[in-house]
Parts: structure tokens; sequence; C-alpha cells
């Protein structure tokens, strides 16, 4: 056993807190009788074994992620995943299930001595492990950002303390008798004493880290009848708290695996592999430096006169195509065998070495994989131990102003994930994880930031399989004590440096053998102070084949071998980029907050990243949407954020930051993602088009390529493009006139004409299946001709126009009628075939209801100055409604409005809008507005008009950008076609609303029944292309609701047609960053809009093209 102060010292601290001493509030004492930290071992039987566990536990692909479960069968599905995680390991038994459970309101209230064998808890209730207990009806969960969830009384925590007590039973298999028995909790939240049988085994912190324990000398003999009583008391709060103030929700207990391993009297405890490549790759150096666990009366030369110590090198990568009984051994590659030294290498141990000719490395493009196994064997060759893990070849090195994988700067495109499920919290399910690695790959996110805490150590597997690569992040964040102004951060006080170097050395140690980590973080936010170069160093004398990243103290501090800002401006990056004092490379730690609609701008990052030497990328915040579930009195369920149970303080929906919904379904913002992510460019420059490779170890050899041209949105024609292999970083060009296209493109006289290139996959991957689009580009054709606006055709029967009172009534007699009402300036019927289309509408609107980028900023928001100037309150006056000319095909309506808001001192006009509209006998009506807001007003939510039509015209097809929802700074990968949906499908369910489903350069656009009758809408004239938008829900609708459950439909469809709207921001969610040239300026604006009727016999396209003539 490791040595420890004995258990008649401790043991009597840990069970009796009225003493005055309380463990979970001393930053010095973080943990006792725990076992060094290591790698995760599997107590293999035989090296046979440990090959065929390997080749079980890599058949994992995308078919698994189809599984997922995110509602009802959460924990079902953590406790399915925690006993195959263990399968086929017959030294290593799962303790999860369901465990008597009893919670206290702190940790005097616990139950007298609830953890002698004799205690009886058949009243207690049940409580699955993993699992965090606030989501099973005890305590509350707590969102909360930076504020810490407790006052700020370093190292005190509340009084009332929930504690979680625990208990469970198990027998040890008559099989193990002989061996070393280990306990060991995978993690626990956030502080724990356990006892086996009535005696205290070990204290532990670090809520995301494994402790472990021997806890042979206190069970009941292997093969007994009588049951061993495990006992856990889990403190909610403890002094490590303070170290764990990480942005996500604050959930307890025991939320990952419990095992028993078994090991033998002397056995492998700890293992490094380290590998040397040549400078041209040609082979691999290996290094492995083994820890042995010995008896206190063996000294470290027995252990070598009685022992032998062998590894072997298999190439596993070789499996994926053999059949299902494949020869594993025949898969040796490499012995590396005993080298005897004296020099510590790492740490105390006994060095192997050997040499590998031709590796294949691994990358996140191509994860090539081989399997160490690790033997220890008696003196009669005997295996005693045997302990394994994948491995892969990989070389981390820094140029000037680089990060280099194998030798390549490779780009970093990639995203923050918490662990989260909607469910269970943080406890973990295979599928779950595999279907967010399938969701990253198959949207071209190629890295991972563990943020902000190890994570379950299947994670670390599934990465080196599916190829991500992975910063691994230290479970220290202390952001709260940002607000203190008479405390310092724990990073400066020296009673916490052993706390926080811990939490490094823990990381490291276990994860240290997994190919997909490129980089170790210090933690998250957390200032910066001398307990940050311990950590630092500590780290690059361990291990120098990865860098060390942290972000505290500007970014740029001597802790960090990256550049790694976070939400930092584009500006601001490339001054970096261009500083020539800077030698590291520059990659966003955090950048584009996807909280709510959000994410605009991300092609700006973009383009700066692919065009500047220095910046290598960065990772997006975040990747899914942190809700839980809550369950409703009447027993519906809804996604719930910060303050929704009870919780004070807290952020509310702060923690809606995701890409995806908690049930991983995408935000439509992750098409944008995998756009700008994608490695294949393609782009028109000269006459040439240039298809880009941006891979930096694959060809395009398995990608299989096609064209697509199309004109004003029809398909005229596609097929395969034949290209030659691109190698890796280079282009192809070819002249886009001599493709197979050139003659449809040269045979059309329509307006527009697009081009779009689609990259798929030939074969079938471990995360996607064959046919998959990898990448697609659309590049505009030139126009073969000039094209002008066509007067519109003024024939099609004699026009009807009547007046009496206050309505102004123009149609054409049993085809269309239209009804203006004088008083109001709005339409208050349109007819087409005698079918209500319109039952109220035309006004100006200048209004959209707030996403969450534009409350940021507090007083400076662009909420709060929209709201300051009266314009969320804006309603409209007709100043005139009046007849102006009037022919037999023709009649023209000049509407004044006032757009008038009441503030302290009355009413005040913000905007005036002539809206001229000419109204034809064929039924078409031209609107021409002129826009003049006053000019101090902010830049504007939109500029453009609203109507609305009757629910049963809710066929919506258009011709712009789509098919998903897209806006003006968040459109990129949004191609130009004609799209059909129907308006419940342009709801976008953002857990709290707001404005959502826009469509961006729409040219036209219809609102159909199902028979086929209703409204066209299209820019005219000179006009650009709309924003436009349709729901069953009005904007003051999407103001009001809380939830998207909340939102009641409206008894019309509210059609929005946006000459300007403003862009949705998101370089952060806390201060107004709209780029300027997405902006929407106060200033005089005019655009026109046609509309007309549309009956079975017309579309949409054929009316957009007789406004269109050829010069």
């Amino acid at each position: 056993m490791s040595s420890s102060p004995s258990s008649s010292l401790i043991g009597p601290l840990l069970l009796a807190p009225n003493n005055g001493y309380k463990v979970w509030e001393d930053p010095s004492f973080i943990k006792w009788r725990k076992r060094d930290p290591h790698v995760h071992l599997q107590c293999h039987e035989s090296i046979e074994g440990s090959l065929k566990y390997w080749y079980r536990r890599s058949k994992v692909d995308f078919l698994v992620s189809e599984s997922a479960v995110w509602k009802d069968d959460g924990v079902n599905g953590a406790l399915d995943s925690a006993a195959f995680w263990v399968k086929d390991l017959p030294f290593v038994k799962s303790l999860s299930g369901f465990w008597k459970f009893f919670i206290a309101s702190n940790p005097n209230n616990v139950p007298s001595k609830f953890y002698d064998t004799e205690f009886q808890d058949s009243e207690w209730n049940s409580l699955p492990v993993p699992s965090n207990w606030q989501l099973h009806g005890f305590d509350r969960p707590i969102y909360t950002n930076v504020t810490y969830p407790f006052p700020l009384d370093p190292p005190l925590v509340p009084d009332e303390n929930p504690t979680g007590c625990y208990r469970e039973y198990f027998h040890l298999p008559k099989e193990w008798e002989g061996r070393r028995i280990l306990l060991h909790f995978e993690a626990v939240d956030s502080a724990f004493c356990a006892w086996i049988n009535g005696h205290p085994i070990g204290y532990s912190q670090d809520s995301r880290l494994p402790a472990e324990f021997e806890i042979t000398d206190f069970c009941h003999p292997c093969g007994s009848e009588e049951k061993n009583v495990l006992a856990v008391q889990v403190f909610r709060w403890s002094d490590g708290s303070y170290l764990e103030d990480q942005d996500h929700w604050r959930l307890s207990g025991i939320h990952r695996d419990v095992l028993l391993l078994a090991k033998p009297e002397v056995f492998i405890t700890d293992y490094f592999f380290k590998s040397n490549l040549a400078e041209d790759f040609s082979y691999a150096e290996m290094l492995v430096e083994v820890k042995i666990d010995r008896l206190e009366d063996t000294s470290k030369d027995n252990v070598l006169t009685n022992y032998t110590i062998e590894a072997t090198l298999y190439d596993s990568g070789s499996w994926e195509s053999s059949d299902e009984n494949p020869d594993l051994l025949s898969s040796n590659v490499a012995d590396i065998t005993f080298q005897p030294t004296t020099a510590p290498l790492g740490f105390h141990g006994y060095t192997l070495v050997g040499k590998v000719q031709s590796p294949k490395l691994w990358s996140a493009e191509q994860p090539y994989l081989y399997t160490l196994v690790v033997v220890l064997k008696d003196k009669s060759g005997h295996v005693v131990d045997c302990e394994s893990c994948q491995v892969g070849f990989k070389n981390v090195s820094k140029a000037h102003k680089q990060l280099l994988v194998n030798g390549h700067a490779v780009v970093i495109r990639g995203v923050n994930r918490h662990e989260h499920h909607p469910e269970v919290g943080k406890a973990n399910i295979e599928s779950c994880m595999i279907k967010d690695l399938v969701l990253m790959k198959q949207n071209n996110i190629n890295a991972v930031r563990n943020s902000h805490y190890p994570q379950h150590p299947r994670w670390y597997e599934l990465c080196d399989l599916f190829g991500m690569y992975m910063i691994d992040e230290a479970n220290i964040e202390t952001h709260g004590f940002d607000y203190s102004k008479h405390l310092k951060h724990p990073t400066m006080e020296p009673v916490w440096a052993t706390a926080m170097l811990d939490r490094v050395i823990g990381m490291v140690e276990r994860d240290k053998n997994h190919t997909c980590i490129i980089s170790w973080s210090l933690g998250n936010e957390s200032g910066f102070g001398t307990n940050h170069f311990a950590m630092a160093g500590w780290i690059r004398g361990r291990d120098s084949s990865r860098v060390v990243h942290y972000e505290g103290g500007g970014s740029r501090t001597p802790c960090t071998d990256i550049v790694c800002p976070m939400y930092m401006r584009v500006w601001d990056m490339l001054k970096i980029a261009n500083d020539p004092n800077e030698t590291r490379p520059l990659i966003l730690c955090e950048y584009s907050h996807a909280m709510g609609n959000s994410n605009g701008n991300l092609h700006v990052y973009w383009e700066a990243i692919d065009n500047t030497f220095g910046l290598q990328g960065g990772f997006i915040w975040d990747w899914v949407d942190q809700a839980l579930w809550k369950v409703h009195a009447d027993g519906t369920k809804r996604w719930a954020y910060g303050g929704e149970f009870g919780d004070i303080p807290n952020d509310l929906n702060f923690c809606l930051n995701g890409l995806t919904f908690p049930d991983r379904t995408a935000h439509p913002v992750l098409h944008e993602v995998k756009y700008l992510y994608q490695p294949i460019k393609v782009n028109l420059n000269e006459g040439k088009l240039e298809i880009k490779n941006t891979h930096f170890f694959q060809t395009t050899e398995g990608l299989e390529f096609s064209w697509n041209i199309s004109a004003n949105g029809y398909n005229l024609g596609s097929g395969k493009l034949s290209l030659p292999s691109i190698r890796p970083q280079s282009s192809y060009a070819v002249d886009w006139q001599s493709g197979p296209w050139y003659s449809l493109w040269n045979s059309s006289s329509e307006e527009e004409i697009f081009l779009t290139i689609t990259a798929k996959l030939l074969n079938s991957t471990r995360w996607v299946e064959a046919g998959h689009i990898v990448s697609t580009s659309q590049v505009q054709l030139p126009a073969k001709r000039d094209i002008v606006s066509h007067a519109i055709d003024i024939g099609g029967g004699t026009l009807n126009v009547e007046t009496h009172g206050d309505t102004i009534k123009v149609g054409q007699q049993d085809v269309w009628d239209i009804t203006l009402n004088s008083k109001t300036g709005l339409i208050e019927s349109w007819k087409v075939k005698g079918l209500h289309v319109m039952n109220k509408g035309i006004h100006p609107c200048f209004w959209r209801a707030s996403i969450d980028n534009d409350k940021g900023g507090g007083p400076d928001s662009y909420l709060s100055k929209w709201k300051d100037a009266g314009i969320d309150s804006v309603h409209f006056i007709a100043e005139s409604c009046s007849v102006q000319t009037k022919t037999e095909n023709m009649v023209k309506v000049l509407v004044v409005f006032h757009g008038v808001t009441k503030g302290e001192e009355g009413s005040k006009v913000l905007f005036t809008t002539d809206m001229i509209y000419t109204i034809y006998a064929s039924g078409d009506v031209i609107l021409d507005c002129n826009v003049k807001p006053n000019a101090d007003l902010p830049p504007l939510p939109r500029v453009g008009i609203e109507m609305n039509l009757e629910k049963s015209f809710d066929q919506v097809s258009w011709y712009g950008r789509g098919p998903f929802e897209c806006y003006p700074d968040r459109k990129a990968a949004a191609q130009v076609a004609i799209y059909e949906k129907n308006v419940d499908e342009l709801h976008v369910p953002y857990i709290v609303p707001g404005e959502c489903g826009g469509r961006a350069d729409v040219r036209w656009a219809t609102f159909l029944n199902k028979s086929g009758f209703g409204i066209y809408a299209s820019k005219y004239g000179s006009s650009p292309t709309m924003q436009m938008s349709a729901s069953y829900y009005s904007t003051s609708e999407l103001d009001r609701a809380a939830h998207d459950d909340e939102l009641v439909k409206g008894d019309s469809i509210e059609i929005h047609l946006d000459h300007k709207h403003m862009g949705l921001g998101g370089d952060d969610s806390w201060s107004p960053c709209v780029h300027d040239q997405y902006l929407v300026p106060a200033v005089p604006y005019s655009f026109s809009v046609r509309l007309s009727p549309v009956t079975p016999a017309t579309s949409g396209h054929d009316i957009y093209r007789s406004q269109l003539q050829n010069s």
C-alpha cells in the first residue's frame, strides 16, 4: 500500500466533524490513502486477452450513435455503458447500479455510523451510480457562470452543505484470491470519504479525476458469502469547489463509474509510452517507462531478480480490414525490451526501448493506432500482470508562429465540449459520446477542447479512434475571484499550490498515453500567478512531446506555448499575427459564442485564419446547449436553464451556447461551421476554377467530385467531375469554360447562373457511410448579358376601383380584389379567386424579436438603445392615404405612415415612411417604400415591411439562400436555389425564443395554400435581394415567451420582407459586436417590392421571369 497517515489519526477526523476540524475546508489536505495517479488500468489476464479486448473495443462506428438516448432512458444507458466498459476484463468489476442513498442537509446531519456494516438502510432511497443526485429529486441543480454558488470566503463553504450518503454491497470472486484489491472511483463531485466494512479507507477531492484506494486488508476473503459494505460520504461543497468555478451546471455525486480492480501482489501500476520520430518519419524510437507496485518488503532490485518486464507493439490498424477472427498475435510489429538504467526518466521505474520502421502516423485525418501491451512475467515466464492501451505515432513541435503536427501546421477547426446530457447530467453514455464525435467529424470539426476539466476515460479512447485533436484541460477555474476586491486568485496563494499542482499531475498521469492530446491546459480563467509557473514547469518536465496551453493573464504569458485568447476580435488577432516579436501561433481557445441565434461573422474569422500566417484556428464556444430536462406537475418535460430549479444565484440561459440542442439536433449554424471548416475549397478567379485540398495528410483519392449548374434556381444539368488526385495542401485549376457545364451555361439566357462543386466520400468511414458530402461550394458564373428590369404587363382586363367611406377597393371581378382602409393605411383584405389571402397589412417594420446577442452589453446593448429610443413600442399612424393616379389598367395609392412612440415627453415620430402602391389590372402590385428615420436613432434591427396572411397559406417557396436559416452575417454555407418548406418547418425552436427562421438574399417567394393559390413577393427594380421570414408566431410573441414551448400561434402567418436586416453578431454575447458592415444605420432607405396573386396556373419562377428582360 502507499504510505499514508495512520487510520488511527485520520479516521476519527473524517468520522467526527463535530470536533471542529472540517477536512473539506482545509486546502492543504486534499487526499488521504489515495494512490498515486496513473493511466487507466485494465488488469488483463493475458496478452491474447488484451488484444481481444482492444479488437472488440475498437469496433465502434456511426451506427452506434444511432442508439443514443437523450430523454427517457438515459439512466439505463449510463448503467449499460458502465457494464460494457468492463466487459472481457476478468479482474475488473463494476459496482455501478442502484445504491442505497440518503441526503443530509449538511455533514453534521448524516446518519450516525451509517458506514457500519450493521447499519439498517432499508428505508433509504435507491440512486443510480453513476449519476448526479440533483437529477433524481434530491437537492437542486445550480447553473452559474462566474459567480460562485456560495459566499466567497475561502476556504470555508456554507454550513448548509448537502451531503450524500451512499451504501453498496459486493462480494469478491473466488478467482481473485491472493490478489490485491483496489477500489477505483472515476470521479466524484466534489469531495468524499469512503469506508469498507466500517473501516475508513480514504478521502479525495477533484470532481473530474479518479481516486483509487487499496482495500485488500478491509475486505472479506475472496469467495466468502459475507457481503462487503462500501459506504461513501459525498460533500456537495468543499474547499476544492473554489478551484471548480466552471461555467456549467453545478451537480453532485458519484457521476462516473466505481470499479474494483484485482491485481497480483506485484503489478504494473503505470506506464508511459514515448516515441521519437525520425526527421523524415522513416522510423520511430520507442521508450516505455514502467512503474511497478511492489510489496513493502520487495526492493526494486528484487523485482528485477524475480520478474521480467516486456512490452510489444501490435499493428491494431491492420485489424480494421480483417475478418471476424483475425490472428491478433501475428500483428506484432516491434518488441520493446528492458534497458537497465540508473537515471530517473519521468518516474523511478523501469525503462524499455524499441524501434519500429516506417510507422504509420496518427493524425485527425488518418487516426492510425497501434496497441501497446506491457507484461510482467515471473521467473518461469508466466504472465503475472498485463496492461495495454492504444497508441499512435505523432510528433508535436513548434516552429516560428506555428504549431506542427507531424511537420505540418495543421489548422485547428475546433469546438469546446462540456460533458453534458439533458437527463443524466455529468454521467456518460457510450452511444452519446460517439454521437458527439460522429456529428463533429461529419461537420468537419477536427479538434476539441475538454472544457474545462478532464473528461471520461472512454472519451479519450474514442477521440484516438475517430481522429480528433485535443486540448486536455485541468480541472481548475477560479473565475469568481475576479469579482473580489480583497481576495487574491488562488494561483497567487501558496496554500493552494499543492491542490492546483495535484490536479495537473493527475490529469497528465491519467491521460499521457492518448495520442489525440496535442496540448495540456493549465485550466481556465484562473488569473495568473506563481502557481501557474509551477504547473507549467512540471508539465514541461514530465512531457516534452506536447505543448502547454493557458489563456489566463492575457493569453501571452510564459506559461503558454500558444497565444490562446478568447473572443478576440479579428483585427486584434491580425495585430498579433503581424507582431514580429511574437513567435508563437495564435489559436483561439474560445470564439464565436453560440448563444441562441448567433455566430454571425464566423466567415470573417476564417477569411483571416485562412489567409494569415500565424493564425491557426480556434475552438467555438461551445458544442451543446446545456439545458436539463425538467418534469412538470402534469408529467410533461421541457429543457430548463438557470433559475428554473429555484437555483440562486443563477445565470439564466447563459448555459445555452451550443451548436446543437441538448439532444444533439443541429442548430442551423452547424451548416455554417461545416462549410467554413470544409477541407475542399473552390474559388472562381480570373476565369479559373480553383479546387484546393486543404487537408494536410490526405489526398483527394477517397473523394468523388460532382458538379451541378442552375439558372435562376432551376437545375440545368449535373454530372461527375473527373479530377486528378490533388495532393494535400495543393490545388488544381481548370478553365471554367472548358468544364462539362459550359454548353449548358452557353445555351441559357437566365439572369443568374450558379455552379456547385460537391465532394463526397467514396467509402464508408468510422464516422459516416459512403456518399457523405464532405465539401460543397457554389460559385456564380459570369452573366452572358446584362439584365434589366421589365415593365409590368399592364394588360389583363379592366381594373375596378371603388371608394366607399374609409375603404378603397381595387380588383378585377372574380379574379382578385384588394381592400385598403384609408384611415389606417392598411390592406384589410386581399382575395385571390374569392379566397382570403391577406387579412392584415401592409405596414413598415423596424423591430425584431430580440436575440441573446442583442441583449449583451447592459446599457450599451443594442436592445437597451432600441428601447431607450422607443423603437420597441413604435406603432404606425396613417398620416394620409389617397388615390394619386387612376387609369383603366392601373391605380396608384400613396400612404404616408408615421412611426410613433410614446415617451416621457409624449408621442414622438421616429419614422416617416411613404408607401406607394401601384396596382395593375393584372393583379400585380408594386410597392415603393421610402423610409426616413430620425437621424438620432441607433442602428436599426431591420428596415422592411410586414404583412399577415391567412394561416392556410403555409406552403412557402423561395428563390434565395437556404434551405436552412441564414442571416446577412451568417450565410456563407447557404446556397442560392429554389426551396420549399411549410411555415412550421421555417421555425427554429431555440430554447429561448427570439428572431429566427430568416432566409437571406431572397429574390422571390410565394406563400400558397395546398391548392396552389396565394401571393408572390419579390424584389423589384434596382432593389437588392430581401431577408424573408414567415412564422405563425408574431414578433411580439417571440419577444414575450421565455421558452419555445410557451409560444402561442397567432391567427395568421406573419411575413417579413426586409430591405435591410441587422446581423446576428456573435463575436461574444455580452457586448454589442455586430460588425459595421452588418449594421443598419438610421438613414433614409428606398426599396421596391412586387406582390402578385398566384393561381395553380402560375408559379413564382414564371412571375419572376416576367419582370426580367435581356438587354
